[in-house]
C-alpha cells in the first residue's frame, strides 16, 4: 500500500487563498517565520472570550490520554491548530481525517518551530443538520464503488447530534464485507459498538473518531455541546446585534468578488443574520429584524453559528492560530474575513489540508497490467472505451482499417476519372468524409457491444475506478476510511503523515 500526494484543486478564489504571494485582501496571511507565529499566538490568545478556555470547554472535548495531556499544556502557555467536518456516516470519506491528520502535522510543526506546546483540535460540527450529506457513505467492492445509506428522512432542521441511528446493523455488515478479510479487526469491532441504536449520528461519529484520534494526540471537540454553545453565546450576541453590518460586508465582498470575476462561495441570504436560534434540537436562522430582540433575550446555549460565522467563533472559544481547510473553505474565508471586519475581532487564519489518495496493491497491479494511471480515470469513459477497442480482436481491426484504406483509394480513382470534375471536388470530398465517419461509427459500435458485454478487462477496469475514482469523485471525497483502516492498520497512518509533514513543511 503506498499513499500518493496529489495536488489541492479548487476554485479560483481555492487558489487565490492558497497562494501566498497574492497578499489577497480577502485573506488573512499566513504567518511565515516562527517569531511570527509566536505573534500571532499572542493576538488570538488576548483576543479569547475566556483565558481559562480549557476549562469551559473540557466537557465537549471529554479528551484522555495524549489528546487530553497536549490541551492541558496547549491551555497553560501554548495554542492551537483546528481542522473540522460536519459527520459522515462511519467517519466519512478520507478528506475527514487528512484534515485531522494535517492539524496534527501543523501542530507539530509549530510547536518544533515556536518552542510552545500546541494541540490539534478536530471540530466535530455535531451541529449541523444536513442529513442528506450524513446519511451515506462510498466504499470500494470487487464490483466497484458502493454507497452504503441510512433511510431517507425528511430534512427538519434538526442537528444530527439529535437524530438517533436506530439499527444500521445491515449499513454496518455492508461496510464489513467491504474490508475483506482484514487482519485489523478491532476497528469494526469499534464501528459495531460506536454505530449502534442508543446513539445518534453525531454522537456515533464523535465517539469514532475520538477512538482513532486521541491515541494521536488529536482532540475532538463535540461542536453540538452546550458547553461550546455557552462559550461561544458573547461572539453571538455580538453578530445578533451586528447583523446588518455584517450583511453589508458581506454583500460589499461580493461585489468586490464579482468585479474580479469570482463568486462568493456562500450565497448571501438577505435579511437573515449569520445566528441560528436553537430550540428542541431544531435550528432556525434568525432573521435580521429579530436580531436585536433574540440577542438581548436569548440565554446561553440557544445560539449557534453558520458556516461564515463558525471559524470566528472557534478562533474566540480556542487559541486557534490557523485552520486546515479543503478546497471549498479557504475560498470561503474570503466572506469569512469580511464578518472579521464587521465584528471588529481577529481574523482567521485558514492553511490548505493536504490532499492525498491511497494506491492499494491490487489496483496497483490492474494499472500495471493495462499500461493506466490513476490520473486517467478523471475521465468518466475513456478508459473503459480504450480498453473495450482493444479487446475487438486483431482480425476485425485490419478489416475496418482496410476497409478505410479501401474507401480512400476509391475515392483517389473516383476523383482521376474521366468527367468526374463535373462536380466540384467539396462534393467528392464530403462523399469521403461521410464513409468515414460511419466506418468510425461502426468501430464505435464494436467498442459499444464489448463495453455491454463486458469481460476481465472491463470488469478490473470497474474495480480501479471505483477505487480510484468513484461515483466519478477523486478517492479521497468518497470512500469511507474505515476498510483501509481495517486492512492497513497503523500503517496507513503513518504513511499518510509522512506525506502530510511535507506537505506541512511547506505552508
Amino acid at each position: 500500500m503506498r499513499v500518493i500526494s496529489t495536488p489541492i484543486t479548487g476554485s479560483g478564489l481555492t487558489r487565490i487563498g492558497i497562494d501566498s504571494a497574492a497578499q489577497s485582501p480577502w485573506f488573512e496571511p499566513v504567518p511565515r517565520s516562527s517569531e511570527a507565529w509566536k505573534q500571532r499566538a499572542e493576538l488570538v490568545k488576548q483576543s479569547l472570550v475566556r483565558q481559562d478556555w480549557l476549562t469551559a470547554l473540557a466537557p465537549a472535548f471529554d479528551a484522555s490520554g495524549l489528546a487530553a495531556e497536549r490541551l492541558q499544556l496547549a491551555s497553560a502557555s501554548g495554542f492551537a491548530v483546528t481542522a473540522g467536518q460536519q459527520p459522515g456516516l462511519f467517519g466519512g470519506p478520507l478528506y475527514t481525517w487528512w484534515k485531522a491528520f494535517s492539524a496534527l502535522a501543523l501542530a507539530d510543526r509549530l510547536q518544533k518551530e515556536t518552542g510552545l506546546p500546541v494541540a490539534p483540535v478536530f471540530w466535530a460540527a455535531t451541529d449541523d443538520s444536513d442529513y442528506a450529506e450524513a446519511a451515506s457513505t462510498v466504499v470500494s467492492t470487487n464490483g466497484g464503488a458502493s454507497r452504503i445509506s441510512l433511510p431517507p428522512m425528511e430534512d427538519t432542521g434538526r442537528a444530527l447530534a439529535e437524530i438517533p441511528l436506530g439499527d444500521i446493523s445491515a449499513q454496518i455488515e455492508s461496510l464489513i464485507a467491504a474490508t475483506g478479510s482484514s487482519p485489523n479487526r478491532a476497528i469494526l469491532d469499534l464501528v459495531r459498538n460506536t454505530y449502534s441504536p442508543n446513539h445518534t449520528i453525531g454522537g456515533a461519529y464523535v465517539e469514532l473518531l475520538r477512538s482513532v484520534l486521541e491515541p494521536l494526540g488529536i482532540a475532538v471537540i463535540d461542536a453540538a455541546h452546550p458547553a461550546v454553545r455557552t462559550a461561544a453565546f458573547p461572539v453571538l450576541s455580538m453578530a445578533l446585534l451586528k447583523s446588518q453590518q455584517i450583511e453589508d460586508a458581506l454583500v460589499a465582498r461580493s461585489v468586490e468578488l464579482k468585479t474580479q470575476k469570482l463568486s462568493a462561495q456562500v450565497k448571501v441570504v438577505k435579511g437573515r443574520s449569520l445566528v441560528f436560534a436553537i430550540a428542541d434540537g431544531e435550528r432556525d436562522r434568525v432573521r435580521i429584524k429579530d436580531a436585536h430582540d433574540k440577542a438581548t433575550s436569548a440565554k446561553p446555549g440557544e445560539l449557534g453559528p453558520n458556516v461564515l460565522l463558525r471559524p470566528i467563533v472557534e478562533r474566540s472559544i480556542i487559541p486557534t492560530v490557523a485552520y486546515i481547510g479543503g478546497p471549498a473553505e479557504i475560498a470561503y474565508f474570503a466572506q469569512v474575513t469580511a464578518v472579521a471586519d464587521a465584528l471588529e475581532t481577529v481574523k482567521p487564519v485558514v492553511v490548505p489540508r493536504w490532499s492525498g489518495m491511497v494506491m492499494e496493491p491490487r489496483i496497483e497491479r490492474i494499472l500495471e497490467r493495462y499500461e493506466l494511471t490513476a490520473e486517467d480515470f478523471r475521465d468518466p469513459h475513456a478508459v473503459e472505451t480504450r480498453l473495450a477497442r482493444e479487446s475487438l480482436s486483431p482480425q476485425l481491426m485490419k478489416r475496418l482499417q482496410k476497409f478505410r484504406e479501401t474507401v480512400e483509394k476509391s475515392v483517389v480513382d473516383l476523383a482521376a476519372t474521366k468527367d468526374a470534375d463535373i462536380v466540384p471536388p467539396a462534393v467528392i470530398d464530403g462523399l469521403k468524409r461521410n464513409v468515414a465517419h460511419r466506418i468510425d461509427r461502426l468501430e464505435r459500435r464494436y467498442t459499444a457491444a464489448v463495453k455491454r458485454d463486458g469481460n476481465e478487462a472491463l470488469r478490473e477496469a470497474a474495480i480501479a475506478r471505483g477505487a480510484l475514482f468513484p461515483e466519478g469523485s477523486p478517492q479521497e471525497r468518497a470512500l469511507n476510511f474505515i476498510p483501509f483502516l481495517a486492512r492497513y492498520g497503523d500503517e496507513i497512518i503513518s504513511s499518510a503523515m509522512s506525506e502530510i509533514t511535507a506537505h506541512t513543511a511547506k505552508l
